[in-house]
């Protein structure tokens, strides 16, 4: 099995409270009274980059609501 395939089953746990963590999250944009809830996710997402190795991770304000950017420019 590649090095990818066991690394997904031997964390598949860890991913799927991961996601469940998220989804918790009430960020549903389109109410007002979630707003607080969206920067979250967008914290949220940002953490989980950061903590994946992703460069340059950042929190965006925009008008509406917030938009995360990252990257790592190391490819080969």
């Amino acid at each position: 099995m590649p090095n990818w395939e066991t690394y997904l089953e031997q964390n598949q746990s860890r991913f799927q409270a991961e996601l469940l963590d998220f989804l918790r999250i009430p960020s549903i944009s389109a109410l007002p009274e979630n707003a607080a809830d969206v920067q979250h996710a967008a914290d949220w997402v940002a953490q989980r980059l950061t903590a994946a190795g992703v460069e340059h991770v950042q929190v965006l304000p925009t008008a509406g609501h917030p938009a995360v950017y990252g990257d790592w420019l190391h490819a080969p």
